[in-house]
């Protein structure tokens, strides 16, 4: 059940298709279409299964900063939600690829953690850079997990 450098970048991948098939629903079939696809990609990949996923998005401020639950993250990712009214869907913005580079890895048996930068660009070939944290575990099933999630927009003097 250990976990490995190929299951962090595997994992990695899944998170940013998960991304680049939710702008897609939302584009072809709207924000229903792209809900229902942002919550098969949080049940998929992220623990929330496992109890509160330690979440903190790029552009959340406030109170609502940290997000725990799989309702706030499915609200960053798709924003039109009364209860996160500041959210304008960080997964809905056309996204057609992901790349990362790694800054260093951290793997001890279930448990893992990823840090470095994740460029995400849009269809119109703009690129969004992110400094980003993933903590992983494997569930029971040997699935892994994103159980932290902390994202920032770079600082850059």
């Amino acid at each position: 059940m250990s976990i490995t450098h190929k299951d962090l970048s595997d994992a990695r991948t899944a998170w940013g298709q998960g991304k680049i098939a939710i702008s897609k629903a939302f584009e072809e079939g709207g924000i229903e279409a792209a809900r229902q696809v942002a919550e098969a990609h949080l049940d998929a990949i992220y623990g929330y299964n496992l109890g509160p996923v330690l979440f903190k998005p790029t552009m959340a401020s406030g109170p609502q900063t940290f997000r725990p639950t799989k309702e706030g993250a499915l609200a960053y990712f798709c924003g039109h939600s009364e209860e996160y009214p500041r959210d304008n869907g960080f997964a809905i913005q056309g996204w057609r690829a992901m790349d990362s580079v790694t800054s260093a890895e951290y793997i001890e048996g279930d448990i893992a953690m990823w840090m470095g930068w994740v460029m995400l660009t849009d269809k119109d070939g703009n690129v969004t850079k992110v400094d980003k944290s993933f903590g992983y575990k494997k569930d029971a099933d040997g699935t892994l997990r994103i159980v932290l999630h902390h994202s920032s927009l770079p600082n850059e003097f």
